[in-house]
C-alpha cells in the first residue's frame, strides 16, 4: 500500500536545491503492511573494506536505477593503495549514488543513507552524514579488534555516540552465512556474498528492479554456477529480510524522471566508457582505422580495456612497455593513416611530452587523452584533480601549441572525443582531451545518438603532386598548407611519388626539407601558432536569465557542482550568470566580449587557479579563483556559499 500527500501532477517541479527529503507521509496501514513513502531524490553511500565489493554493489544498484528511469549521478571512491590492510581507514572503498525523479547534476553533497560494512567504513564516512540520516551497520564486524584498528575504545553502536542518526544494526555476515548454509560453501566463501545481501536489502528499501541483478550474477559467475546461485540467494535473502524485519518499517519510492529526458534510447554510462565509444564513433565517421598506443595507468586504463574488445570495428590496441613507447607507436600509426590515440594520466603526459612536441613538428593528427588525477608525481592515483591544464598548454620544450578540449559530464566524454578528433583531423595537429577521475569513474544516463546525428569526419589523403617548381616539374610538398586551415597534406606512406622526410628537426616551409635558417624557423613557429589560434570552435554560451553582474566561469568536471550551486542561488533570488568552457585552447572567439560584460568573474577549479591564470594573462581581467585540491569534487552547497560571498563582496 502506498500513502501519498499529493499526486505527481499536483507537486511543484522539483529541483536539485530542494534538499530532497520525503514528499509523502502517511500512517502504517492495519494488517502489518509496511508503509511506502515517496521521495523526490535519495543519496546512498555504500562503504566497506576494499575487498567487500562496494564498487560492484554500487554498480548494480546504479544499473537497476538507470533501468527504472531515474536520473542519477555517481561517485566511486577507491582506496589509493592496491590492497590496503583490511579494516583500516586507508582501505575504505565507497560508492555514492544520487538518484531522483527530476534532473540532477551531482552525486550529492551528503548521503541520506550510509551502508557501513565495518568500523573503518563507519569512521571514515560518518563526518559526511548529516544528523537524522539513516545508517545501516554490519554489527558482525564491530568486535574488539576491528574497532581498535580505527581507534574506537568502545563500540559506537552502544555508547550513544550515534544518537543523532537513525541506526539500523544488521548482522549482515551472520545472515548471509545462514542464508547460504545449504550451498556447501566454506564460511569464508559464504561471507563474500554479504555485499549482495546488502544490495538486496537496499533494493527492497527503494523498490529497485531485481531481474537484471540476478541475470548479471548468473552471467558473471557462469563458470561457477554454485557461486552464482549463492550470490543470487544472498541477494534474495537481503530483499526478504527488508520485507520481514521490524527494524525497517518503511520503504521508499523514487518515481522515474520522465521530464528530465528528451525522447530517445538511454543507457547508464561512465565517462571512460563514453570516451571509448566516442573514439570508435570518430574513427567510423572518419572512415579510418582506430589505433591506441597506451600503457596502463590509473584512472585511464579502462579505455585500453574497453577498446581492446572492439576489433570488429577496426580498432587496434597496443599495450606498450612504457608511456614513451605507447605514444611513439601511436604517432607512427598517425603517420600511417590511422586515427591515432594515446591514453594516460598526468605522470604519463610528462613522459610523453617530447613525442607530443614531435607530433607538433610533424603536424599529424594525434589524440592525447589525459584522465587527470591528483599530483604531483605519483600523487593520488585514485583521486580526481584538474591540475594538468597548464601542463597540457605549455608542458613541452619550445613553442609547441596544442588544442585542448575538456568534457563536462560522463556522457559528454563521447561528444568531446568526437570534437577532439574533428580538430585533429581537420587541422593536422595533436589534441589534448582533458577528462579526470571524477568523470572517468562517475556515471549518468546517456542518450544513445542516432548515426545521422554524428559529424562527417572523413578526410582526404594526398594522392599526387601539389606544387609546381619554377622549371615546370610537378612535385609533392609535404608542408604546403591549406589556405583556410593552415593544415599540411596527409600523405600515407607507400603512395607513389609522395615520399618525404619526417623528423624532429625544423622543416623548410613548403618543401619539408631540413632547415636551420632563422627566418624560416620564426615563420614556421608563427605559422604553427596561427594554425591553432585560428581553429574554428563554437562560441561560449552564457546562461544569464536575470542580467547578473557576476559570472561563474567553469571548465571540465566542475560543470555539475557549479550548475547545481547556481540553481540554489537563483532559487534564493540571487542573480548569477554561468558559462562553461569546452575549448581551452583556443578559447572561443566571443569569450573576451562575454567577460567584459560582467563586473565580477569567479572561476572554481580543482587546482590552484590554472584557468584563472590563463584568463587573467590573456584578457587582463581580475578573475577570482575559488579552488580545491583535496582529491574530491566540489559540493554544491560549498560552491553556493562561496559564490554568494563573492557576489556580496
Amino acid at each position: 500500500m502506498t500513502s501519498q500527500v499529493s499526486s505527481p501532477a499536483e507537486q511543484a517541479e522539483p529541483t536539485e536545491q530542494q534538499g530532497g527529503r520525503s514528499l509523502a507521509g502517511g500512517q502504517r496501514p492495519d494488517g502489518g503492511v509496511k508503509e511506502v513513502r515517496r521521495l523526490d531524490r535519495v543519496i546512498i553511500r555504500f562503504a566497506g573494506d576494499s575487498g567487500d565489493g562496494m564498487q560492484l554493489t554500487g554498480d548494480r544498484f546504479t544499473s537497476e536505477t538507470a533501468s527504472f528511469g531515474n536520473d542519477l549521478s555517481t561517485l566511486p571512491n577507491f582506496p589509493a593503495e592496491i590492497r590496503a590492510p583490511a579494516g583500516t581507514l586507508p582501505g575504505v572503498s565507497s560508492f555514492q549514488l544520487h538518484f531522483a525523479d527530476h534532473d540532477i547534476l551531482t552525486p550529492g553533497d551528503a548521503p541520506d543513507v550510509l551502508v557501513a560494512m565495518n568500523p573503518a567504513a563507519l569512521k571514515a564516512n560518518l563526518g559526511d552524514v548529516p544528523p537524522g540520516a539513516e545508517i545501516i551497520v554490519n554489527t558482525d564486524e564491530f568486535t574488539k579488534r576491528p574497532m581498535a584498528k580505527v581507534g574506537y575504545d568502545s563500540s559506537p553502536l552502544e555508547d550513544g555516540s550515534l544518537a543523532a542518526w537513525r541506526v539500523h544494526p544488521v548482522p549482515l555476515t551472520t545472515l548471509t552465512v545462514e542464508a547460504l548454509k545449504d550451498f556447501g560453501l566454506s564460511r569464508k566463501e559464504a561471507e563474500r556474498s554479504k555485499n549482495m545481501f546488502a544490495l538486496g536489502l537496499l533494493s527492497w528499501m527503494y523498490h529497485r528492479p531485481t531481474e537484471g541483478t540476478e541475470a548479471f550474477l548468473r552471467k558473471k559467475f557462469a563458470k561457477k554456477p554454485q557461486i552464482a546461485e549463492a550470490n543470487v540467494a544472498a541477494f534474495r535473502a537481503g530483499w526478504n529480510f527488508g520485507e520481514t524485519t521490524e527494524d525497517f518499517a518503511v520503504s521508499y519510492q523514487v518515481a522515474p524522471a520522465k521530464s528530465a529526458f528528451a525522447a530517445g534510447t538511454y543507457r547508464n554510462i561512465s565517462g571512460n566508457l563514453a570516451l571509448s565509444y566516442g573514439l570508435i564513433a570518430a574513427a567510423r565517421q572518419a572512415d579510418l582505422p582506430l589505433y591506441l598506443g597506451s600503457y596502463p595507468i590509473t584512472p585511464a586504463s579502462d579505455i585500453l580495456h574497453e577498446l581492446s574488445r572492439h576489433k570488429n570495428f577496426g580498432v587496434r590496441t597496443f599495450q606498450a612497455e612504457d608511456e614513451i613507447a605507447g605514444i611513439g607507436a601511436a604517432l607512427g600509426a598517425a603517420f600511417g593513416g590511422s586515427l591515432a590515440v594515446t591514453t594516460t594520466s598526468g605522470p604519463g603526459v610528462a613522459l610523453k611530452s617530447e613525442t607530443i612536441g614531435l607530433a607538433v613538428s610533424l603536424e599529424l593528427p594525434l589524440l592525447v587523452v589525459d584522465i587527470q588525477r591528483g599530483g604531483p608525481s605519483t600523487g593520488l592515483p585514485t583521486k580526481t584533480e584538474q591540475a594538468d591544464l597548464l601542463q597540457a598548454m605549455y608542458g613541452r620544450n619550445g613553442e609547441a601549441p596544442v588544442p585542448v578540449v575538456a568534457p563536462c559530464t560522463p556522457g559528454d566524454c563521447f561528444d568531446a572525443a568526437l570534437e577532439a578528433a574533428r580538430i585533429a583531423l581537420v587541422y593536422r595537429t595533436p589534441v589534448f582531451l582533458l577528462s579526470d577521475g571524477y568523470l572517468a569513474n562517475g556515471s549518468e544516463p546517456w542518450r544513445v545518438p542516432e548515426v545521422e546525428e554524428l559529424p562527417d569526419l572523413r578526410v582526404r589523403f594526398a594522392t599526387g603532386p601539389n606544387h609546381t617548381l619554377p622549371d615546370g616539374v610537378e612535385v609533392f610538398w609535404p608542408y604546403k598548407r591549406d589556405p583556410q586551415t593552415l593544415a599540411r597534406p596527409w600523405a600515407v606512406p607507400g603512395t607513389p611519388g609522395l615520399e618525404h622526410r619526417i623528423g624532429g628537426i625544423e622543416k623548410q616551409d613548403g618543401s619539408g626539407n631540413i632547415s636551420y635558417d632563422p627566418a624560416n624557423h620564426e615563420h614556421m613557429v608563427r605559422t604553427r601558432q596561427a594554425k591553432i589560434d585560428n581553429i574554428a570552435v563554437p562560441d561560449v554560451v552564457v546562461d544569464d536569465p536575470d542580467r547578473a553582474r557576476t559570472l561563474v566561469l567553469g571548465w571540465g568536471s566542475t560543470y555539475g557542482p557549479v550548475t547545481a550551486a547556481v540553481r540554489r542561488l537563483r532559487a534564493q533570488g540571487v542573480a548569477v550568470a554561468q558559462a562553461h568552457l569546452r575549448h581551452l585552447n583556443p578559447f572561443p572567439a566571443n569569450l573576451p566580449t562575454v567577460l567584459a560584460g560582467f563586473d565580477k568573474v569567479v572561476i572554481p577549479e580543482m587546482n590552484l587557479g590554472q584557468l584563472a591564470t590563463l584568463i587573467r594573462a590573456k584578457y587582463l581581467i581580475d578573475a577570482r579563483s575559488y579552488t580545491q585540491v583535496n582529491g574530491m569534487p566540489f559540493k554544491a552547497e560549498q560552491l553556493a556559499t562561496a559564490l554568494k560571498e563573492a557576489i556580496d563582496d
